[in-house]
Formats: C-alpha cells, structure tokens, sequence
C-alpha cells in the first residue's frame, strides 16, 4: 500500500490501515494535528455564552494548567475552550492569564502532545493577538517547533514572524544530524514559509533545501521499515525483517523509491521522499522564477537532443551541478519514473486512484521544468506524446489529460507540435462523456480560465466548443455559476451570438435532456446522484423516439452549429421534468449569465447584430421552458437589455417596424409577459420618429398606432383569464402614453387618440374597473389619461414635450429655468391643474 502525497493524494502508514488514510489527514500535518484537538463532544449551548461566562471559564482553565499533572480534566477542558473560540464568526478575547498559560503549556517539553495540540488550536484561532509572546528561536524538538510556528505564521507578518519562523526552521535543517528528532513534521512549515515570503530566504538557505529535497527524493531506501512487533511467544527476529518495497502491480521495485512504491510499513527517508515531492512543485516555482534557467540552454539543448548523449552523460554530470539545477535533474528523473509506474495495473482501486492523482501531478511538474528550463522539452516531449495516446483511449485518466494539454499549450510552438488536436480532443469528449463529474467540470472550466492567453489562434476551438461547455454548467449550476461569470466574456463572438444567446435561453432544456440521458445509458460503475422521487417514462419514450431524435441531437450537440432550430417541441415534452431540483438551480442562474452575456455583446455589437439580438428577444420571450419562476424573471433582464439595444442603435425600431408590428399585432405581445410588453411600446413610443431615424414614415406610425390601440381596446374590454393573465395599469399607461406620442408626431390621429383617452378616463372611474385593478391602480390610469388629454389640446406644445430635439438632451435644458423645455412643461402643469379643477370628483 503506497504512500500518499501532500498535493491531494494519499499516505501510507505503518500499518495496513494507517496505510489507507486520506491526504489531509497524513500529509498536512498541521491541519491533520488541528483536527485530532477537536474530536470531542460540542458542548450545549456554545454560541450563548456571555463574556462573563468566558471568564469564569477562562479562570477554571488557568487552574487546571498551573497543575503539575494535566490529566484527562485538562484535556477536556480545552477542548471545549478551543470549540468556544472557534464556533463563531466574532473574536473572542481571553484573558491575559490564560493565553499566558497556553503559550508555557505550548513551549513546555514534558507536556503530553494532545494538550500541546489543544493550546496551539486554541492561540490559531485567536490570531492575531496582541499579548503573543511565543518564540521558536531555540526549540529543539520538531514537532513541537511545528505546532508554535505554526501559531507564528497565523500572526501575519507584523513583527517578521514569516521570517524568524522560516530561519529557525532552515537552522534544524541544517544542523539535524542523521539520528536527530524527524524532519517530517517541519516540511509542512517550510511550505507555508517559502509560500508566504519567498523572498525571504537566502541563496544558501535555498542551495540547502535544494540538497536536501535531491536526497529525499532519489536516494530514499528501497527497503520496507522495519516491523514494531508486539512481543510474545510466536514472535521471531526472521519474522520481522524487512523486504523490499513493491509496485503497485505487485511487482519487486527495481528502481529507485517513489510516491508509487507500496509496502506494508514505510522508513523515516520515505516518508520524507513523499512530502518532499508533495512539495516539490511549489518550491520550483517560488526558488526560480521562469525563464531562469542556465545560460547554455542551447548547447545543452543540443546535446540533450541525442538519447545516446544524455545517458552516457548523466551520471558523469549530475553530481556537478549546481544544487538547483541538480534538483530540476532529480525531479525530471522521478517524473519520469512516476508515468512509468502509472501504467502497471494496479492491484487495489486505491493505488488506481492513486497512479492517476500522481500521473497529473508529475506532468505539472514537467511543465514547470521545462518553463524554467528548456533543455528538457526533448526529453519530455516523446514521453508526454506517448503518454497522451495511450490515455486519450481511458476514460478513467481523463483529469491527467487538462495538464497534458496545458504542457502543449506552453511548449507546442517551441517544439513544433500543433496543440490544436489536443484541444479538440479535450473539448469534443470530454465534456459530453463526464459531464456529470463535479470536480471535473470545475477543473475542465478552470483550465480554459487559466490558459486563455496561450490557446492563441486555437481560440476558435475554445469558442467553438460552447455547447459542450454549457453541458458542465447545466449540470453543475450552482457551483459553476460564478466560474462562468468570470469566464462567459471570453467565449462570446459575434458569429456565435445569436446561438449562444438561445443556448443561454434553453439552459434548463438541457439539464432535462442530460437527466434523461444519463437515465437511458448503460448502468455505470458511477452514475451520478438524480432525483430519484421523479417519474419520467413519457420523457424517456420521447429521449428515444426517432420523431424527435433531431431536436435532442441538437440540443446536445458538441459545437456550434451555425444554425438555430425552434426547441418549443421539447419545451413540451420536457415539462414533466420542469419541478426537478436540478433544473430549478440551472433556471436561477440564468438571468445573471445573460447579463453578462449582453455585457460582453455590447463591447462589438454593430447594427446588423444588434437587430438579430432584438428579434431573438421579441421571439424568445414567450418561447421558454416552463419552469416555476423563470419566465418571470427571464423576462426582467429581456425586457431591460432589449430597451438597452434600442438606446444603443434606435434606428433598429424603424428597421424593424414590420417585425414589431407583427409582435403587437399577434398574441405574441400579450404572452411575452407585462414587463416585456411594456419595454416593446415605450421602444415604439421612444424611437419611431424622424428625429432618430430620417426613414420614419407616416404609414409606419399609422401602422403601428392601429395594432398599439387594438391592443390597449383588448386590454381594457377583457377580463383575466388563463390564456390572458390580469394586466397591470403601468402597461395601460404605457399603452397611452404612446398612442399619444404618435399622435403628437402624425396630427391627424389626435381626435382617435383624444376619444380613446376620454373612454379610458370614464372606464377608470366606473365599478368594472375597480374590480380589474386596484384603487391605485385606477387612479393611475385616470390622472394619465387627463394628463395626456390636455396636452394634446395643445399640439405644438405636445410635440415639444413627446419628441423634444437631440439638443435637449443636453443638461444645461433640464437646469436652466429660463430654457425652453422647463418653460414649457411649466405652463402644461398649470394649464392641467386648472383643468383638473374644473372636472367633477
């Protein structure tokens, strides 16, 4: 059973069991010793307790620490301090006296570790304090020296603490003699210290942890530890020697000692051969930055080009180097070991796990060289291309295949490899296959984050690959969402807009028609968790009905298409599924991506696009998937982005006069939604007029104020129904507002508009309308429908008002009382309010 490593892999132990734990808990031994304080019951009431209570408790725990013997009461006792501290989101303060005592308990070197473990928990979680006085300068004991660094480190970096703590730890590695106290527990600290301040250690203190990271890593016993045993009768020396250490296959290991080396009990050296290679990507990248590699990167180049030449001279040189290029040399050598190891067959599905954890961490590694050092790409580069067509036939190392990729984004142009069949490989599969896989979708979808700037001209592939990308939000919504925020900008391109727009629209569709996918296939080894309560056997019928088989293969196409296919059939069939919990979290994200995603249009939108968008708009709007809530609040962001795309371009209400009339027209209009609706005709009311667009005609304001004022007659003759929900008074007064406007700017229908003004003012006062529309509601009709009535009994002065000048725009017209514009709005209140008195209640 092999050793897991500090990167997200496992441990071994020295026993079978221990040999079996997870990362955190072996590995990262500080977060591990955080964990073991804090096993203990919670106890009642932790959030309640009062200031005072904190005293008293505080005063209880300074006796029992002044004791001489800390028994199982002191243990105890701070386990509920540290649980006090740590259960809640406000600082607690202690007193003096008692973080005093836990700082003497801490540094105390005959104190059991549980309670040394407890204190340090408990002064972390205090951090930062003011009264600290904790210091590791001359502590001899490793572990204890981890424990208060790790205290230190959680200070910040007020008194230099990153610093001290990062001397003292070099000087125990420095001065450790081979049967001094274990560095093990050190490693961890010496992580966080060059990840903190790498600036702060010295070229000698770097040129000693680069030897001493060359020693763990290659020259670690190839011998199994010895076994502890138990004692009694059957107990023999033969019994305990040591074999050696093993593959993963079963195998003898004849090579040197690796993360992927299994036995049953593990040496001192390879444990540290394990953390050092949990470490040993982060400490290249924080001792040498890239580019910095030696100044005969060519002539070496050449010289390592020739297999023949690298091998007779590798053992000649290594030991020649400098230490930090000894160290790329040594970690180049156990990468290569680790993708030879990665493919045995494993014997046990965690050493499985294990070898392909392994196998992405040893190619990150090989990535890091070879940007620091060139030199290595031919050797890496026939490795890595046979390593990437052996796995592009496993479904199960597909993680190992985004660092792949990324190795080729870096380093194809320098080594003349295309990166582009990489890519599409990646995209056209992976995704379709493994949608359903969490922590896939998020590192597939931090990937393309992180190397947006080397896809260069592979960009399109990335773009292209939208429907295949959305698969991974559909499915994972809520943790993605925000990923997508970030990364939703870069995807979108003006030749892919408009389907992208529609697959933003039918983003619930497709989490249904995954479900229903993944609910069809054959039984997987791990199948994804689904809503088990729901019952869908006509949606599966239809999933499989070769009837709709076109519009399923669409919706769950790879790329983009080009062309766009009307999916209201499957809004149908799939609205069985419109309850499921899964569905309803897709639907909830929407509105924010489409947000985003008309930010990013607007940066590139030209006429021609923006006219495709406002039709989508006015298509989609009563064309959605039915889920509880989302049409609704689908139809606040349409109807605000479709006034945003007229502002931008208001010639587009000209230019799509028929379009708008047919919308108006139909019972599309009356289905889109209130909101919707009402964005349309203010757009109408707002923009058809010579003044933004010279190709404005009368009959185009004919038109369209014939279908606006059936409109408003329908609304205000009908009653609520379930084809024709209640309609709101603020789309009747938008209704007459713009009838007015278009009177204003054609004079001839000012006697139509001033009749219908004067029914819609006596409807608003009879008792049917009370019954439609709240009081307010009412009242709001009624003082619009005066308002407008007498401003068109003056109709130069309704012109002015309803389509005022490009100039008036400017702000000195709405500051300057002595302007037109304040003047003339000045004297239509009076005249309105004089009126208005004149009318009867």
């Amino acid at each position: 059973m092999g050793p897991r490593c500090l990167c997200g892999q496992r441990l071994g132990g020295e026993t079978p069991t221990a040999g079996r734990r997870g990362v955190a808990r072996s590995c990262q031994l500080l977060q591990g010793q955080e964990r073991k304080a804090t096993e203990a019951r919670q106890p009642v009431g932790i959030g309640e307790i009062q200031d005072e209570e904190l005293k008293k408790f505080c005063f209880r725990v300074s006796k029992l620490l002044q004791k001489e013997d800390l028994g199982p009461d002191a243990a105890d006792t701070l386990r509920r301090l540290f649980l006090i501290v740590s259960a809640t989101k406000y600082n607690r303060k202690l007193e003096k006296t008692c973080v005093d005592l836990l700082q003497t308990t801490l540094c105390l070197p005959t104190c059991p570790e549980q309670l040394q473990l407890l204190c340090a928990a408990i002064l972390r979680e205090m951090s930062p304090c003011d009264s600290l006085s904790l210091c590791c300068d001359h502590i001899q004991n490793t572990r204890q020296l981890s424990l208060v660094a790790s205290v230190l480190l959680a200070q910040g970096d007020k008194k230099q603490e990153v610093r001290n703590v990062g001397l003292r730890v070099f000087k125990v590695l420095e001065s450790r003699q081979p049967e001094g106290p274990s560095l093990r527990p050190l490693l961890p600290v010496l992580s966080k210290v060059t990840s903190l301040a790498p600036g702060t250690l010295h070229q000698d203190q770097t040129n000693v942890l680069n030897k001493r990271l060359v020693d763990w890593l290659r020259y670690a016993s190839v011998q199994q530890g010895l076994v502890h045993s138990s004692g009694g009768f059957f107990s023999t020396p033969r019994a305990r020697q040591p074999g050696p250490v093993t593959e993963v296959d079963g195998a003898m290991a004849t090579d040197f000692f690796t993360v992927l080396s299994t036995g049953q009990h593990f040496t001192e050296d390879q444990w540290l051969n394990v953390q050092a290679f949990s470490m040993l990507r982060a400490w290249l990248l924080h001792s040498s930055p890239e580019g910095t590699g030696p100044a005969d990167t060519d002539d070496r180049s050449e010289l390592e080009g020739s297999t023949l030449s690298v091998l007779s001279a590798a053992t000649s040189t290594s030991r020649l180097l400098p230490p930090q290029e000894r160290l790329r040399d040594k970690a180049f050598e156990y990468c290569q070991r680790l993708i030879e190891q990665s493919n045995r067959r494993a014997l046990r599905k965690g050493d499985a796990d294990l070898q392909k954890a392994c196998l992405v961490e040893a190619v990150l590694v090989l990535d890091v060289l070879c940007r620091q050092d060139p030199s290595f790409l031919y050797r890496t580069l026939s490795c890595l291309k046979g390593l990437h067509a052996r796995l592009c036939g496993d479904p199960t190392s597909v993680r190992a295949l985004l660092p792949l990729a990324q190795f080729f984004l870096n380093h194809g142009e320098a080594v003349a490899v295309d990166s582009e069949a990489v890519c599409q490989h990646l995209f056209t599969r992976t995704p379709s296959e493994l949608f359903h896989s969490p922590t896939l979708a998020f590192e597939f979808i931090q990937f393309c984050r992180d190397n947006l700037p080397q896809f260069g001209r592979n960009l399109s592939v990335l773009k292209l690959s939208f429907p295949n990308l959305f698969k991974f939000l559909a499915w994972n919504s809520p943790p993605l969402t925000s990923e997508f925020v970030a990364f939703l900008p870069s995807l979108v391109d003006a030749s892919t807009a408009v389907e992208m727009l529609h697959a933003l629209l039918d983003l619930p569709c497709l989490t249904a028609a995954l479900d229903l996918q993944l609910r069809s296939s054959p039984a997987a080894s791990e199948r994804p968790l689904w809503d088990t309560s729901l019952r869908t056997p006509s949606c599966l019928e239809a999933f499989r009905d070769p009837q709709f088989q076109g519009l399923f293969q669409y919706l769950l196409r790879a790329k983009a298409s080009g062309t766009t296919e009307r999916l209201a059939p499957l809004h149908q069939l799939l609205q069985p599924m419109a309850s499921c919990a899964r569905v309803v979290q897709c639907a909830e994200a929407v509105p924010t991506l489409l947000r985003v995603f008309f930010s990013a249009v607007s940066q590139f939108t030209d006429k021609a696009l923006t006219n495709q968008l406002a039709l989508l708009l006015l298509e989609r709007s009563d064309s959605l998937y039915q889920v509880p809530g989302y049409e609704a609040s689908v139809h606040r962001v349409l109807s605000s982005e479709f006034l945003a795309l007229c502002a931008r371009h208001p010639s587009l209400v000209v230019e799509l006069a028929k379009e708008l009339l047919e919308f108006l027209g139909g019972t599309g209009g009356l289905r889109s939604g209130a909101r919707m609706l009402s964005s349309v005709v203010w757009a109408v009311g707002e923009y058809l007029s010579v003044c933004w667009d010279r190709r404005c005609t009368v009959e185009q304001i004919n038109k369209l104020f014939e279908a606006l004022e059936a409109l408003l007659f329908e609304l205000a003759q009908s009653r609520p129904s379930a084809t024709l929900p209640k309609c709101p008074p603020q789309v009747v007064t938008t209704l007459m507002t713009t009838l007015t406007k278009l009177a204003s700017r054609s004079q001839d229908l000012i006697p139509r508009v001033s009749l219908f003004l004067s029914k819609m003012r006596t409807l608003a006062l009879s008792p049917a309308a009370s019954s439609v529309h709240c009081e307010e509601g009412v009242g709001a009709v009624r003082r619009r429908a005066t308002e407008l009535l007498h401003l068109l009994k003056m109709p130069s002065v309704a012109q002015f008002v309803f389509t005022p000048s490009v100039d008036v725009s400017e702000p000195r017209y709405h500051r300057d009382t002595n302007t037109a514009l304040p003047l003339a709005l000045c004297m239509v209140s009076r005249l309105v309010e004089k009126e208005a008195g004149l009318l009867p209640g």
